[in-house]
This record gives structure tokens, C-alpha cells and sequence, in this order.
């Protein structure tokens, strides 16, 4: 776990509030759960990387904040995603605020793919955001509003062309977002995509970047700084926070100035 930060902002309005989010165990996800966590918040979060999920949350309870709720879940089944949902509820109460974070950037070309694997991408990146939505709605219609924060790719607007599947998806995020936005602002609930650059996570870091790619993004970004995992959190928590309240249908690109 890392170390809390010294000069981050602090939330009042998250304290004691109930925050769900997906593809919490490792990652800008991790990062997230730590940091909700220590803002008071009671979070829960589901992910696959047992191991990993499990050290996090055992970790913080050793802090004096409230233990998060690990549940594990393929957030491909949509029954067992709605089953953790409703189990969260049950052990902390209406959920207001939903980070749809979970996804798998794994590359491909347009020559391989089949009717299958899309689907399944489609899956893992985009079907379950909708329906974590869809079980939430109604407790932040109880609560009087919430935050949904869905994490999109800066990828498809750059025309990166190795992972057709997953940018095509991640472009379908942002129409989700400004759909939902449109449909329940008028319960109060804020819906915004967050979207990240190519952040130095634990991942991209053993699977993508080498020196040419780190030439690459300096060449292209604005401030010539590698981004961070807390990078991305800072602006989720204040999009979580009832700072933001008059900030829906938005997407509010981290990316160190690159698009």
C-alpha cells in the first residue's frame, strides 16, 4: 500500500458515503480504493486478482478507517455483478457513488478478431458499466443523488488501431455517460466519463512501455511528466465529492495535455 499523500485535497462531503467500484484490486483502481478509504469513505469493490484484493483490503483495515468490502466477481456475469451490488447495500447501506473502472486493454488486430472474442471484449469493457448503472440508479434515487464516474481511453481518440475491440468500446462509454446524464439529472445524480492518459501503472509498465513509448508520450503530451495512478484519482474524488455538483454529461480528459 502506498503512503497517504500530504498535499492531496480532502472531501468532507465523502465521508461515511457508500462507494462501489469495479476493478478495485490493482491499478489506477487499487489507488482509488485506498484513497476513498482514507477520505472515510466505506467502500466496496470487486475484482478478479483475488491475492492482490485481499492483501488491500486486510492492509487497510490495519489503518483507523473503515475496512473495505472485498467481493470477488467476473464482472462479465452481470447476475453475480448485481449479486456484489446488492450485497454492498446490504452491508453498508444505499451506494452514492459508482466508479465503473474495470477493463482489459489486452491488444489485438482486425484480422484476428472473431464474433466471440468481441463480444467478449464488449464485455469486459463496456456491458458492465450499463448494468452496475442500471442496480445503482435507484439507490442514489433514495439517497437524492450520487455520483457515477465511468472511466473511459483516451486510445480511440488518438486512432490507435491495436485493440480495435476495446476502442470501440471505450468511444461507447462516453455516449453511456452523456445518456444517463440526460436521463437522471433531474434525480440529482451526476454522470461523467474520467478519462485517463496512458497512465505508469504496474501493468503498462511490465506489458507495453519501453523506451520508444516513453519517447513517444513526451513527444506528445503538453507537461513532460509520466502520469501517475494519483494523477487520475485526484479527479475522481472530486468528481465523487458534492464539489461537483453542477458537473454532469462531461468528459474530463487526465492526460498531461496529449489530445
Amino acid at each position: 500500500m502506498q503512503q497517504r499523500p500530504t498535499h492531496k485535497a480532502s472531501y468532507p462531503t465523502l465521508r461515511d458515503k457508500v462507494v462501489f467500484i469495479t476493478g478495485g484490486g490493482t491499478g489506477i483502481g487499487a489507488r482509488m480504493v485506498e484513497r476513498f478509504v482514507w477520505q472515510g469513505a466505506k467502500v466496496a469493490f470487486v475484482d478478479i486478482a483475488i491475492d492482490a484484493s485481499t492483501a488491500l483490503a486486510n492492509t487497510l483495515a490495519q489503518t483507523d478507517c473503515v475496512k473495505p468490502l472485498f467481493l470477488h466477481c467476473d464482472i462479465r456475469d452481470i447476475s453475480a455483478l448485481q449479486a456484489c451490488i446488492a450485497e454492498t447495500q446490504q452491508h453498508f447501506g444505499d451506494i452514492a457513488v459508482l466508479i465503473n473502472n474495470a477493463a482489459d486493454d489486452n491488444r489485438h488486430q482486425v484480422e484476428e478478431i472473431t464474433v466471440e472474442y468481441w463480444d467478449d471484449r464488449f464485455a469486459v469493457n463496456l456491458r458492465h458499466y450499463f448494468f452496475a448503472a442500471q442496480a445503482v440508479i435507484p439507490q442514489m434515487q433514495k439517497l437524492g443523488g450520487g455520483s457515477i464516474i465511468n472511466l473511459g481511453s483516451i486510445s480511440w481518440r488518438l486512432k490507435q488501431s491495436c485493440m480495435p475491440a476495446y476502442t470501440t468500446a471505450k468511444a461507447g462509454i462516453e455516449g453511456l455517460t452523456r445518456t444517463l446524464a440526460g436521463r437522471y439529472g433531474e434525480d440529482l445524480i451526476r454522470v461523467n466519463s474520467l478519462i485517463p492518459g496512458w497512465v505508469m501503472t504496474e501493468r503498462q509498465l511490465a506489458r507495453w512501455i519501453d523506451a520508444d513509448t516513453v519517447k513517444d508520450i513526451k513527444s506528445n503530451q503538453a507537461i513532460k511528466l509520466p502520469l501517475q495512478p494519483d494523477d487520475i484519482v485526484d479527479m475522481a474524488l472530486f468528481l465523487a465529492s458534492d464539489d461537483s455538483r453542477m458537473l454532469t454529461a462531461q468528459s474530463v480528459i487526465v492526460d498531461g495535455g496529449w489530445v
